[in-house]
């Protein structure tokens, strides 16, 4: 009788435990990906970019790659919110659309050409990142798009 006690007592040791680390890790928060431009406003106005190709990139694409993030509200509860800073700094450091515009054209090229294989092979958006936002799916329709959006400005370079 008295190992039952015990392992319940040990039990609520290591509950207590766990939950006050998850309450603690919640004071532990990152800066968030916000500037007072809104996101791919630099690029929409470098590229000309059309409002339905905005649209798409909107919704699939600048959450991770640009200065701004749509901060969704499991992001506030942490390891969620570190994880998403993760992503977001992986995807800026592949992909910025904001800095886009300052690149040479050379390597404006390069990027563009690797948006295409990414959205070619389904690479893009990640499925992490649909599965929670399944609007960010890329349809055919959508994938075609961007993929003659992004071979236009390779032809004019």
């Amino acid at each position: 009788m008295k190992k039952n006690g015990k392992r319940t007592k040990a039990y609520k040791v290591i509950l207590t435990v766990l939950l006050s680390v998850f309450v603690l890790m919640q004071f532990i928060t990152l800066q968030r990906n916000l500037s007072p431009v809104p996101a791919g406003q630099v690029f929409v106005d470098s590229f000309k970019v059309d409002a339905k190709v905005n649209a798409i990139l909107s919704v699939s694409c600048y959450d991770c790659h640009s200065n701004n993030t749509q901060y969704p509200w499991y992001t506030n509860v942490q390891p969620l919110g570190w994880f998403m800073a993760d992503h977001i700094t992986e995807g800026k450091e592949k992909l910025n659309f904001d800095d886009l515009p300052n690149y040479s054209p050379r390597r404006i090229n390069s990027k563009f050409s690797q948006i295409i294989e990414q959205i070619e092979k389904g690479k893009m958006p990640l499925s992490s990142y649909t599965w929670m936002h399944g609007g960010a799916r890329l349809s055919m329709e959508d994938k075609k798009l961007l993929v003659e959006y992004f071979n236009s400005l390779m032809d004019n370079e």
